[in-house]
């Protein structure tokens, strides 16, 4: 598929990335997930397209949010 740059807010150390990786991790299409700290975003590899909604869903379980645009 391809590659999605998602803005969260709320994340601020080694765990925050720990916690948003295995969230997004667990979200259905989804391949690579890389987080980076300093710029608040986080890179996902598609694997089959993957819905917004299902994105903000696994977020707010896991305590962070998407970036208002």
């Amino acid at each position: 598929m391809g590659e999605v740059v998602y803005k969260v807010t709320g994340m601020s150390c080694a765990h925050c990335v720990t916690a948003v990786t295995k969230a997004m991790t667990d979200v259905e299409g989804v391949g690579d997930v890389r987080v980076d700290l300093d710029s608040g975003t986080v890179a996902v590899t598609e694997q089959a397209p993957v819905s917004l909604q299902s994105v903000s869903a696994a977020l707010a379980a896991a305590g962070y949010e998407l970036a208002q645009a």
